[in-house]
């Protein structure tokens, strides 16, 4: 029994890996910024000088996760995705514009602004690995009667693509500004867009 057990746990440790890394739709964009920003003083002074409100009001879009949640009610996507997705998704998109007007750029509630950023990549996160999980087999071992292939056709197939390592980096770039304390400096005047893109 102790055997299936961790039999059982060392495939979902696989599982979770292959995920990630079979995903590089997801992960290589955001390497990419990642080493940009990390490379380029032009690019990470012009990330770095974005309006955080801006950033931050686009996760309102994240309203419309509440599609996952209307398409398990149809049988199109399996309850193990769709309701922690949607749900997730819609309490970051009905809470993003309040965090735009009262904590984005507000140092006195930096935790709090972080706090809520760093939801909004774990809701992301765990979205992409129970879609991957609950997808056809073998890989998708939570995978049943209902999978989640619908994801790999258009147009949501978008989402996983697109949207999803757009609003990862948007989150990172977030909270970036407020580690660094640098929210929002105007770029209007500024060269640092020019710069950014010859670092």
């Amino acid at each position: 029994m102790k055997n299936n057990a961790n039999r059982n746990y060392a495939k979902l440790v696989l599982a979770i890996l292959a995920v990630w890394l079979g995903r590089l739709a997801v992960t290589l964009p955001i390497l990419v910024f990642v080493l940009w920003y990390a490379t380029s003083p032009g690019f990470r002074e012009f990330v770095l000088s974005l309006n955080p409100k801006n950033l931050t009001i686009v996760q309102t879009w994240r309203i419309g996760g509440m599609t996952f949640v209307v398409l398990y009610v149809y049988g199109i996507l399996p309850g193990v995705f769709a309701l922690p997705a949607g749900w997730g998704d819609f309490a970051i998109g009905i809470t993003a514009p309040f965090v735009a007007i009262y904590l984005a750029g507000n140092a006195e509630r930096k935790a709090s602004y972080i706090a809520w950023q760093l939801f909004g990549m774990l809701d992301l996160v765990t979205a992409v690995t129970l879609g991957v999980l609950a997808s056809p087999p073998p890989v998708g071992i939570l995978g049943h009667a209902v999978t989640t292939k619908a994801m790999t056709v258009l147009p949501l197939s978008v989402i996983p693509t697109f949207a999803v390592p757009l609003l990862l980096i948007l989150h990172i770039i977030s909270i970036a500004q407020m580690v660094k304390g640098q929210a929002y400096a105007s770029t209007q005047s500024s060269p640092a867009i020019s710069r950014a893109l010859i670092g």
